[in-house]
């Protein structure tokens, strides 16, 4: 016993280098740091440094709440950037010019500046809905690929920044002289809203234009069944008459190269206030909702519906429809 050779344990800690680790097998067993440890070793310590990737990604990412804090800065750092360059750029238009540019100005982008706050509103009304728990999608004939409320304030949310822009660079050009390039804003705006909905790729939210586009196309052609969907947009629209008359107007001008012009200004010009153009864009909506009310008793062919409902929504849109006559004959 004394003097012979006395073996150590392979787990022994004099038997380890300092400053060593020790890797631990799939048996449970702890290895030495000799010549056997090294692919297991090197193994443990790829898993070790893998997984602690993430770990150190995660912790670079910035927080949800400071994202949205700096996306607010920058939309508010945006508006008083437009404010201030719509200012200053009305301040240097005369005063006699002043009035009747701001009033074509509004009439180019006061419709899509509706149809905005109609996008916000309507993402509030979808957020109501998931608070609710209603199931709008069934309510309305949605696939699962519908729009949420979140999607909807994004769209809102473009659209805000978009309109406001390109009005803001339509004073800035026109106050400097630059009347070709003012004139184009509206025209490019247009066009691009016009470009985004019938895009026929997979993008910017296909089946949900494909599906507003197919909406519209039964409203105006009400060839089937009424859904529910149908006439409810087909209400809405009875009550953005006078978005599309401004539309009408503003396009008018666009096609009779008027932008940036006061040749509108003469009641009796193509595009002026005399137009026949005008009463007729604003009675559509309502002749649309007529025909579907028609449709749906010939549907139903129920009469107690045809009283109840029909009827009344049908006095209410032929006198509509003759009260709009009237009042343009008499301007």
């Amino acid at each position: 016993m004394i003097g012979g050779l006395a073996t150590a344990p392979a787990n022994s800690p004099h038997l380890r280098k300092a400053g060593s680790r020790t890797a631990v097998s799939d048996l449970g067993g702890e290895l030495g740091n000799g010549v056997e440890e090294g692919p297991m070793y090197s193994v443990a310590a790829g898993e070790l440094k893998i997984g602690s990737m993430p770990i150190s990604t995660t912790a670079i990412m910035p927080s949800p709440i400071l994202l949205w804090r700096f996306k607010v800065l920058l939309f508010f750092i945006w508006g008083f950037i437009c404010c201030k360059f719509g200012w200053d750029s009305v301040m240097r238009m005369s005063v006699d010019l002043r009035d009747l540019f701001l009033y074509e100005a509004f009439l180019y982008y006061n419709p899509l500046l509706l149809v905005t706050m109609m996008v916000w509103l309507w993402g509030i009304n979808l957020w109501v809905f998931s608070q609710a728990n209603v199931n709008y999608a069934k309510i309305f004939d949605l696939d699962q690929n519908h729009l949420t409320y979140r999607e909807i304030w994004k769209c809102a949310t473009w659209m805000t920044i978009i309109v406001p822009t390109s009005m803001t660079a339509y004073l800035y050009l026109y106050s400097h002289g630059e009347v070709s390039l003012a004139a184009s804003q509206p025209v490019l705006l247009y066009a691009a809203v016009a470009m985004v909905l019938i895009f026929p790729f997979d993008i910017f939210y296909l089946s949900s234009r494909f599906y507003l586009l197919r909406t519209l196309w039964r409203i105006v052609f009400p060839l089937q069944a009424i859904s529910f969907s149908d006439f409810f947009l087909a209400d809405i629209m009875t009550s953005m008459s006078k978005v599309f008359s401004d539309l009408e107007r503003s396009v008018c001008r666009m096609v009779h190269r008027q932008v940036a012009t006061i040749a509108w200004f003469e009641a009796d010009s193509v595009c002026g206030s005399h137009s026949v153009a005008i009463p007729i864009v604003l009675v559509l909506p309502y002749l649309f909702r007529l025909f579907q009310c028609l449709r749906q008793y010939k549907d139903t062919g129920e009469r107690n519906t045809l009283l109840n409902g029909s009827i009344s929504r049908l006095f209410i849109y032929m006198t509509k429809f003759i009260k709009l006559i009237i009042g343009h004959l008499l301007t």
